[in-house]
């Protein structure tokens, strides 16, 4: 079936610079449907090239071409200073329409092939709409304001990091602690998260002083690439639509404006329902293991508790007791003693 789409055409050097982009718009037509998990097995050497795959002529040295490229671009990428950040992502397994297990989605080289050339291509197009003198619909991190809590959280791991505001540097910082203690950089990662402050939508028009987004380390940057699922996109698409056309902007700047503000509100509250939802889900696959013991992080501490993270299942939890001479990053053994699915509660003792 063909599908009516936008086009951003890349062409790249052997070095994985960009040479050049053209935006256009087409009629494509999906030859096969591939899973991400089975693609990394074959990409890896640890499973056979998916059927649907093997049965397009030539998608197999495209897709090698693909990953090739994509792993060029991850390096560059983080050479710049973009964050390699590793965050805490349990996501349910279901059985027809029952939950039956939560498992950490894995990073593999299928799911960074994808997110390497989304990434381009959302540079690509800010870059177009700034090109043809447009204002466009920006999604930006700020530099961020609490750069000293984050030097002196570098501080307590005996590393040193510039008093003002450096990617590269936290970067290498990040690197450095993955290797180390990949057990706890989850938790690391979630500490510079919050410190940095949220990502959110503004209006950039050209001339205008650029914002950027500091977690990848780029000037310019929007979200382009799924306007099936997220607003910001789809104001996106219509740009380049009108653009492409040489129309005006379906969209003033003080409307822009209004949107940007909009959908950072409106992905605030979806991510706060998301994480409900996913508090509910462990707490209904371990409704039925209560009384079970299970090896344990210590995730959190403050005046209202002090939480853990159990690794199988992957979840977290609030310890009611026996947290007394606990602090973040100690190991311990936990007993699991209520869940409550609809409050997303999970309590443990030691």
């Amino acid at each position: 079936q063909d599908r009516l789409a936008l086009v951003n055409e890349m062409v790249f050097n052997a070095d994985a610079t960009l040479a050049g982009t053209t935006m256009y718009r087409a009629r494509v037509r999906n030859k096969a449907k591939l899973a991400y998990d089975a693609v990394s097995a074959w990409i890896e050497g640890a499973g056979a090239l998916p059927a649907a795959a093997a049965a397009v002529p030539g998608i197999e040295a495209q897709l090698r071409t693909q990953d090739g490229l994509a792993q060029r671009l991850r390096v560059r990428r983080h050479a710049a200073g973009s964050l390699e950040l590793e965050t805490f992502e349990p996501r349910a397994v279901f059985e027809g329409e029952q939950v039956v297990d939560i498992r950490q989605q894995v990073q593999n080289r299928a799911r960074q092939l994808i997110e390497e050339v989304m990434i381009v291509t959302n540079g690509c197009t800010a870059r177009y709409l700034a090109a043809r003198g447009n204002a466009s619909l920006r999604r930006v991190v700020r530099s961020p304001e609490r750069w000293l809590r984050i030097v002196a959280l570098a501080k307590e791991y005996g590393e040193v990091l510039p008093p003002e505001p450096n990617s590269k540097a936290l970067e290498a910082f990040l690197a450095k602690r993955h290797r180390s203690d990949p057990l706890r950089f989850p938790d690391l990662s979630l500490v510079i998260v919050k410190l940095m402050g949220r990502g959110e939508y503004v209006v950039e028009t050209p001339g205008g002083p650029p914002i950027g987004h500091f977690g990848l380390a780029v000037r310019d940057y929007t979200h382009a690439t799924a306007p099936n699922r997220r607003f910001p996109d789809l104001i996106t698409s219509r740009l380049i639509k009108a653009a492409l056309l040489d129309q005006p902007s379906p969209y003033s700047n003080t409307e822009l404006g209004a949107l940007a503000q909009h959908c950072t509100q409106q992905e605030d509250a979806a991510q706060k329902v998301e994480r409900r939802m996913r508090k509910s889900e462990a707490a209904l696959v371990l409704e039925s293991r209560v009384g079970q013991r299970f090896d344990a992080l210590v995730t959190g501490s403050s005046t209202a508790g002090v939480w853990v993270r159990i690794f199988s299942p992957p979840a977290e939890g609030k310890l009611a007791s026996g947290a007394a001479g606990l602090k973040v990053g100690d190991k311990v053994r936990v007993k699991l003693v209520a869940t409550n699915v609809e409050r997303g509660f999970i309590d443990f003792v030691t």
